[in-house]
């Protein structure tokens, strides 16, 4: 895990691979349990037996979303902000699903910062976040996501 100690040393990182998360397991409970909270079971992820004779995938597949929603996850372990005060999720400019997640593979992400700017009472960050399966030739996603930061970890 990298450590970054201030949105200061940031700033001149912007354009550059800020750092690499630790491999993820996508298991199919994993997979299970966000199809019971999104209501979306949809054979291609839940269905190991059809999947088995109807998908070109052979197996169930990770919902997109699913891997979109374990970004935070996944950056966390990748690095951290010392002098972090309040941080969220402000949204997401673009979000691709090049290629499917199988379930029993692993994800991981690369995290580039795109862009930093001070807003009110806070300092908004752009991350492009791209999510590699484990072999695969095509990321599984790739998404701008933008966070801001508020308290110690603002832009003086």
């Amino acid at each position: 895990m990298r450590t970054i100690f201030s949105l200061d040393d940031l700033a001149g990182k912007v354009g550059q691979e800020i750092a690499v998360s630790d491999w993820m397991p996508i298991y199919r409970e994993r997979i299970r349990l966000f199809a019971d909270a999104t209501g979306d079971h949809q054979w291609i992820h839940v269905d190991e037996d059809r999947c088995k004779r109807e998908s070109p995938f052979g197996v169930p597949i990770a919902h997109g979303f699913l891997t979109v929603s374990l970004l935070p996850m996944l950056m966390d372990s990748a690095f951290s902000i010392s002098d972090q005060g309040m941080a969220v999720n402000y949204g997401l400019n673009k979000v691709r699903f090049p290629s499917p997640v199988p379930a029993g593979s692993r994800v991981r992400a690369r995290v580039t910062l795109r862009e930093i700017s001070h807003v009110d009472n806070g300092t908004q960050l752009l991350w492009q976040v791209t999510v590699e399966g484990e072999g695969g030739t095509k990321p599984a996603c790739v998404a701008e996501l933008v966070t801001r930061c508020y308290g110690s970890a603002s832009l003086r």
